[in-house]
């Protein structure tokens, strides 16, 4: 397994909701296994609506990109922060339309029907939350986290 660390990367979209730029996107590809060495990047949603998101961890599907020791099965629970009950969870993303189609939408790589990456569509309130991505017990591997804006 690769050595332990922490590191913290913070990004700000300072822009007013009148500019004609915005944040759509932000990933981490990072290192993770099982229990306590989960890889948990966090997000913020500002303002006063709701926001229409795709989440997704993809280990088999970076082969692709030739990135070595993926983690071979990834899962995706999403917790608002400060709490210990997931609001939305996904393990093996089997294909689903909803989430096909919001892949199309933003931009992202298509992932491989039938693969054991994980992806989740939500509508999630503003607030903080972090996305917790494990493997299953005595796994480890390269993960890659993405957090796609599906609003216009």
């Amino acid at each position: 397994p690769a050595a332990d660390g922490i590191v913290l990367a913070e990004v700000y979209d300072t822009d007013t909701a009148a500019s004609p730029s915005r944040l759509i996107s932000v990933s981490t590809l990072g290192y993770a296994a099982s229990g306590v060495r989960a890889l948990v990047p966090g997000f913020t949603i500002v303002g006063t609506a709701p926001k229409r998101l795709l989440v997704r961890a993809v280990g088999p599907g970076l082969a692709q990109f030739g990135v070595n020791e993926t983690l071979a099965d990834p899962r995706i629970t999403l917790h608002p922060a400060g709490r210990t009950t997931a609001v939305a969870a996904n393990d093996n993303w089997s294909g689903d339309d909803t989430v096909v189609t919001a892949t199309a939408t933003a931009g992202a790589f298509a992932l491989t029907p039938g693969s054991n990456d994980a992806a989740l569509v939500v509508v999630l309130p503003p607030g903080g939350y972090t996305v917790m991505v494990a493997g299953a017990p005595g796994t480890y591997g390269n993960v890659l986290v993405e957090v796609y804006d599906l609003d216009p």
